[in-house]
């Protein structure tokens, strides 16, 4: 078993064709959050990683083995449900406000201007409905926001050549509880084109 211990956030700092010539490993999210985990790489090699703990690998994250050889990580496809406002009858608000719900849940949610993604809940999806969004079961990539205070200490921007910390304090919105009816008490009418499925 080959060891890998260090993690190349985005493979920053890295030649491009290095990374595209890296070997690969394929993890969903449950595996990525974990900071110790077996996998097997493109080549059949058997890895054991061994990250800090509290350590988050995100997909086009690149793991170096103690043999000196890269592993481009990606995101496996998995169930999750996408989010999106109604088309006919929504506004981009109503993305907002699910997200605002789902946050005060503490659920791990991806944000994507157009769209939310969040791991099969039932309740929540049925919540989701009666906020008049659309809810859909796919198979995708699932990358949610990190914590408040991030996973991989900073970012960088692509294009402006600097690293910088926004992790600096806790998203007040999720100490912020207010009832899920006050949400609901703006009317909706429904046409042929909504799937709210209620």
């Amino acid at each position: 078993m080959i060891i890998c211990s260090k993690l190349m956030p985005q493979g920053r700092g890295l030649a491009r064709v290095l990374v595209q010539r890296a070997n690969t490993i394929t993890l969903d999210w449950d595996t990525r959050q974990k900071s110790r985990f077996d996998a097997t790489d493109s080549a059949g090699r058997q890895l054991g990683i061994f990250l800090p703990r509290g350590t988050v690998v995100r997909g086009g994250d690149v793991l170096v083995a103690e043999d000196g050889s890269l592993i481009r990580v990606e995101a496996a496809p998995q169930a999750v449900l996408r989010i999106t406002a109604c088309s006919e009858h929504g506004s981009p608000f109503d993305l907002t406000r699910a997200a605002y719900h789902l946050g005060n849940r503490h659920v791990p949610i991806e944000l994507q201007p157009d769209h939310l993604k969040i791991e099969p809940d039932h309740v929540l999806a049925d919540m989701l409905r009666t906020m008049h969004m659309t809810v859909v079961a796919v198979s995708e990539p699932f990358e949610p926001e990190s914590g408040a205070y991030g996973d991989h200490g900073g970012h960088s921007h692509n294009g402006h050549g600097h690293d910088h910390n926004h992790n600096e304090a806790p998203v007040a919105a999720k100490r912020i509880a207010i009832p899920i009816r006050s949400a609901l008490a703006q009317p909706h009418v429904h046409g042929p084109g909504c799937k709210h499925e209620h």
